[in-house]
């Protein structure tokens, strides 16, 4: 892996670790990540520090990837998805003050080897995306997803088999 720390009018990016090959399109905003082998990532994507890209992952326009986020080889990430590391946010702590990175903790999630993610799902913290899954469009995913599931709805559940 090489490391990146240009930046451009175009992509703000910043002690990144690229594999070979990886396509990164325009407006984007990356720093302090990895992201393997023959990945794409598109437009207007957000990847925070300590967030893991697999090898031939393909990272949709508009998707956030924070922080505590690991996606395995192989994912797809649809457009607009977005991924959630805090089970408890605020703003402020209970005397008023601003919080500071002390006051929580990252909850991390995995997202496995060859699961598909649905345009503007929604990942919550602590989730475990199980291996060959899929997530529908627009899911809201607020528990584990067992490996080569299919979950949709807001709570995702398993499709009905016909």
């Amino acid at each position: 892996m090489k490391k990146i720390t240009e930046q451009s009018d175009r992509k703000n990016v910043r002690d990144v670790s690229v594999g070979e090959n990886v396509r990164i399109f325009d407006f984007v905003n990356l720093y302090e990540c990895q992201i393997g082998d023959s990945s794409k990532v598109g437009s207007f994507v957000e990847i925070q520090r300590g967030a893991i890209i697999g090898k031939n992952c393909k990272i949709s326009s508009h998707s956030f990837i924070c922080e505590g986020v690991t996606i395995e080889d192989g994912v797809f990430i649809g457009h607009g998805v977005m991924f959630i590391n805090d089970k408890n946010p605020r703003a402020v702590r209970d005397d008023g003050k601003m919080q500071t990175d002390a006051d929580w903790k990252v909850v991390r999630t995995l997202v496995r080897r060859g699961a598909s993610i649905g345009s503007n799902a929604t990942i919550l913290a602590g989730i475990t995306i199980g291996e060959r899954s899929l997530v529908g469009a627009g899911a809201v995913v607020t528990k584990d997803v067992p490996d080569g599931a299919t979950v949709v709805g807001n709570p995702a559940r398993p499709l009905a088999k016909d």
